[in-house]
């Protein structure tokens, strides 16, 4: 299925929201699952599209996984659309400067840079948001540089998207790229810079705080490998072999990030804790590049506040994700 048929379909009375679907997904993991729990949720909201982007692998090798998981999902009409490869300014060089990092994501290995001709993330965005006015939700999972992108091209839509929701960036708690900084808003501080500024209308942020508290243990990993569905082997082999092991590793634990921000767009009540702040992204070149610090609002008096998810009812965000994971 094309784009225009599923904004018709969404556009009509009643129909659930419109979504475009922003990501670094690598092999599986938080991008995967949030990509599992948007799609078996149609009853609450549309994928018009998915771009790609470079963060956590290269927007090329991203796109890769990504055929694959929509494949086992049974959405093989969709099809990745490639965005930006490289952050506006930061690179693999700046990154071996900046001393110990915990993540470097896609740095951490040579550019995998897709030459041949792709479906382009950026007509994608503004195809969407020119047709639905008003009506579209940007998830943006990863760096925020297609987000940048389109705001710096396409000035005139920034008040015509409807919100956007985001995973990225940590107000009380410690950076997990750096000491100072979340990975997604490091990776490209620029961009996330941009997307603070901005006047969209409504901004919604899942940082570091409340996703440190949506702790996954051993118990809980195999509460999902237990369905023995493609999608429940595929999230087996990524957090039981790779990140954070869990087959070798039964002690280790991970997070819940991406699938936060998926999982507000089906339930908003499993939040019990946020504030509303005007954000803004340290962009000064060392230690504290990537951190998110307060905004002077001189410097972007027209920008809109950001809503920061801050505690959550974990209990209830964990059923939702479990059910639509296992689903057959």
């Amino acid at each position: 299925m094309t784009l225009l048929p599923l904004l018709l379909i969404s556009a009509a009375a009643g129909a659930p929201g419109i979504i475009v679907f922003d990501t670094d997904c690598g092999f599986f993991g938080d991008d995967g699952s949030a990509l599992a729990m948007v799609l078996r949720s149609p009853a609450k909201v549309s994928v018009a599209g998915i771009t790609v982007v470079s963060g956590n692998v290269w927007a090329a090798e991203g796109a890769g996984y990504l055929g694959e998981i929509l494949g086992l999902l049974g959405h093989s009409e969709l099809h990745p659309h490639i965005g930006a490869q490289m952050p506006l300014l930061h690179t693999p060089s700046m990154a071996e400067l900046e001393g110990k990092l915990d993540f470097e994501g896609a740095f951490s290995s040579p550019a995998k840079i897709a030459t041949s001709a792709t479906p382009n993330a950026l007509d994608l965005l503004t195809t969407a948001i020119e047709r639905h006015p008003g009506q579209v939700t940007i998830l943006a999972l990863g760096p925020m540089t297609n987000v940048a992108i389109l705001l710096r091209l396409h000035p005139d839509l920034e008040r015509r998207i409807q919100r956007i929701v985001f995973m990225g960036g940590n107000l009380h708690v410690p950076g997990n790229a750096s000491a100072a900084a979340e990975f997604n808003f490091w990776f490209d501080p620029e961009s996330a810079q941009a997307a603070l500024r901005s006047r969209i209308p409504e901004k919604v942020m899942f940082p570091l705080d409340i996703c440190n508290r949506a702790v996954v243990t051993k118990a809980r990993f195999d509460e999902i490998v237990a369905a023995h569905t493609p999608i429940t082997e595929r999230y087996g082999k990524d957090y039981g072999l790779r990140y954070p092991g869990f087959l070798t590793h039964p002690d280790a634990t991970a997070f819940l990030w991406d699938e936060l921000a998926a999982a507000w767009l089906l339930d908003t009540g499993f939040v019990t804790k946020s504030e509303t702040a005007w954000l803004d992204i340290d962009t000064r070149f060392g230690k504290t590049y990537g951190a998110t610090i307060p905004l002077d609002r001189k410097l972007a008096p027209d920008a809109t506040p950001v809503r920061v998810m801050l505690d959550l009812d974990f209990a209830r965000v964990w059923a939702l994700e479990k059910r639509l994971l296992t689903a057959h």
